[in-house]
């Protein structure tokens, strides 16, 4: 009994170093922020606790769009280094995006992070990025987010990618009408592919 419960305290401390070496190599990001054109929150996730209240991340909101609201990004990405962070950031019409990670983070790879977020969400908007339908279809960009980063780890950075496994997440929630077109159209190619074997 004893030598288990060393075992078992033994799994533990390498689970926890194998967890820490793990965040230490693959890259991770502290928030992904996505603002209208006066600053306020359209989607945002957080992954760090360095800031641990609503007030303090609504500060650091406004701080760094304000920081950034005087710079002419356009629709290419723009690094900048505020409060210890490297934010990296694009603007769509009156949608500001953003990724935050640490200063010993990649540019690259925050960089990468933001083009796979703001692609998938021009591809999911059918191109028609704007706050309003932003607000429309929240729920697909909050998906896109969670397929983007995991607890502040980078899992996917391909728009295209993104844009996809969010889609097969939206057929869940489609209408009865869409759902029986999308099965007709299933069928129909099974049929067909069926007689092209015959």
């Amino acid at each position: 009994m004893v030598v288990a419960s060393i075992l078992f305290k033994g799994l533990k401390e390498f689970q926890g170093l194998n967890l820490c070496l793990m965040q230490e190599t693959c890259p991770s990001v502290k928030n992904i922020l996505l603002l209208d054109s006066e600053g306020k929150r359209v989607a945002v996730k957080y992954y760090s606790d360095d800031w641990p209240t609503l007030s303090a991340k609504l500060a650091f909101e406004k701080s760094v769009f304000a920081k950034t609201q005087k710079a002419n990004a356009g629709t290419e990405a723009e690094i900048v280094m505020f409060d210890g962070q490297i934010v990296v950031y694009k603007f769509i019409q009156d949608l500001h995006f953003f990724v935050t990670g640490g200063e010993e983070e990649n540019e690259l790879i925050l960089a990468s992070v933001l083009q796979g977020f703001s692609d998938a969400v021009e591809r999911l908007l059918k191109n028609m990025v704007d706050k309003r339908t932003a607000l429309e279809n929240l729920d697909l960009i909050l998906l896109c987010l969670d397929e983007i980063v995991d607890g502040g780890i980078v899992l996917e950075t391909e728009g295209r990618e993104i844009a996809e496994k969010v889609s097969g997440h939206g057929l869940e929630g489609a209408s009865s009408a869409e759902q029986t077109l999308v099965n007709a159209l299933t069928q129909a190619r099974e049929h067909f592919a069926k007689s092209l074997l015959m």
